[in-house]
């Protein structure tokens, strides 16, 4: 199951109590003051774990509490600090202060970040003993730890991300140019939730792809399934604009484009200001001839320059995929297009 939200209640350990204690040894009945501090509280420690992409766990267990820290003891012996809860996330999940609304991290591969420390411990009563006060009996409690409410919201990190219409063919795509498996099917919503997939071009050379659930006319303000992943998009560094060259909902490939591009742009200035390539799939199910025809139209529609910023492909058939899978390369490393003389309309503006 597919998770990308989720409420959950954190808190640090409190930090243990500092110890009331005297050195009662031989020949020494009414020693010092002897009492040790407390132990620090743990910390709530959210981890990227590579290869999760979900937040189901969260979904089930709200409360996340690290251990408290052990009081102090006599003989000035330290209480043992409270260990720490680590949560684990997948990368790109946002991590917000539920009752503030504040970012508390945006979290990064790799990375292993304290958002909740632990309180400290308290003194003993050892730390108080003045030359008025040689016994003092009292020590310093520990310090709670911090605790909150924490909203957790999952941003997939992808470098390109599929958009269309349902049924332009995402999935079929994601499936050809990568190892995933997503649930491919001839009707709409079949992507009920977003796909990722790592392409290979060579042994050096890999991209992360997202197929993300098809839009329709009214998703940024919540039609279908669009609104709900559409910020998973917002991370992406290229856009590939599917369109199903026979479309099957009575309007032109053209006119498809403008009602997902109206969307994004409803949604987000940002995104639809991301660079783009419009992507013309199913050519094998046209005669050759035809299927020109259809994207010569679509490039002269659309003001778009063919093989720059449109190509035609077929993904079920295969058609187009190499030119399609080293012109996103060369948009995602503009330095290597320099440095080997490719040219395309993202690096040259």
């Amino acid at each position: 199951m597919f998770v990308d939200r989720a409420i959950i209640v954190i808190r640090a350990g409190k930090g243990g109590d500092g110890a009331v204690a005297f050195r009662r040894e031989k020949g020494e009945p009414k020693g010092g003051p002897h009492g040790g501090d407390g132990g620090k509280g743990g910390d709530v420690v959210i981890v990227a774990e590579e290869g999760m992409s979900t937040l189901l766990d969260f979904r089930y267990q709200r409360a996340w509490e690290a251990q408290d820290g052990e009081s102090g003891y006599k003989k000035q012996q330290h209480g043992a600090d409270g260990q720490d809860v680590e949560l684990h996330l997948p990368p790109g999940t946002l991590v917000y202060n539920d009752e503030t609304a504040e970012l508390v991290h945006d979290l990064k591969p790799g990375e292993r970040v304290i958002i909740a420390r632990g309180g400290r411990g308290g003194f003993g009563n050892e730390h108080y003993k003045t030359a008025v006060s040689q016994t003092p009996r009292h020590a310093s409690p520990g310090n709670p730890g911090l605790g909150y409410t924490v909203r957790l919201e999952l941003k997939l990190i992808a470098e390109v991300g599929f958009v269309g219409l349902p049924n332009a063919g995402k999935s079929t795509l994601l499936a050809a140019l990568t190892r995933a498996n997503p649930k491919i099917a001839n009707y709409p919503f079949t992507t009920l939730s977003p796909q990722l997939g790592i392409a290979e071009l060579d042994a050096q050379r890999r991209m992360v792809l997202a197929d993300i659930p098809g839009l329709i006319e009214g998703a940024s303000k919540g039609a279908g399934l669009g609104h709900e992943f559409l910020r998973h998009i917002e991370r992406t560094r290229v856009i590939v604009h599917l369109l199903d060259c026979q479309a099957d909902n009575t309007h032109e490939a053209h006119e498809n484009y403008r009602v997902v591009r109206a969307e994004l742009e409803a949604y987000s200035p940002e995104l639809a200001a991301k660079p783009e390539v419009v992507v013309l799939n199913k050519i094998d199910q046209m005669d050759p001839k035809e299927s020109q025809k259809a994207f010569k139209a679509l490039c002269k529609e659309l003001g778009l320059r063919p093989g720059k910023d449109a190509l035609a492909i077929s993904g079920a058939a295969r058609v187009g995929l190499r030119e399609l899978m080293d012109h996103l390369w060369h948009m995602i490393h503009p330095d290597d297009a320099k440095a080997s003389g490719w040219k395309d309309a993202a690096v040259e503006a």
